[in-house]
């Protein structure tokens, strides 16, 4: 793959996971007695739903600044698995219903890969 391929196709992948995670933040925000409503019967905190949320928001924007995009990424990765963790877990349905996050997820690989940094030339 060329590095002009390789750039178009992060952007695109980027611009439309930032978009993706944006509104899923932002959803949590605007059904916040909802979204406090299914932390709680999970069992968790109820500033973990703020912080998963301001965390997708701002981690949807990370990925459209290039300076953040690899931090953007990983964080988003790590809610990511721990979506999948309380799918397989605590969900009911179980990874079955997970599958949008595991998706996610392996995009957020993709990105992180295609931007990987450049190797050191001699």
């Amino acid at each position: 793959m060329t590095s002009s391929a390789r750039n178009i196709a992060a952007w695109v992948l980027q611009g439309l996971l930032g978009l993706a995670f944006i509104a899923s933040g932002a959803k949590k925000f605007t059904d916040l007695s909802g979204t406090l409503t299914m932390f709680s019967s999970l069992g968790l905190p109820a500033i973990l739903a703020y912080l998963i949320a301001g965390g997708e928001v701002l981690g949807g924007i990370g990925l459209l600044v290039p300076r953040f995009t690899r931090p953007a990424a990983l964080g988003l990765a790590v809610i990511m698995i721990g979506a999948l963790v309380m799918h397989a877990t605590k969900i009911p349905g179980g990874l079955a219903n997970g599958v949008p996050a595991l998706v996610l997820l392996v995009l957020l690989g993709i990105v992180l890969w295609l931007r990987r940094p450049a190797p050191a030339s001699a």
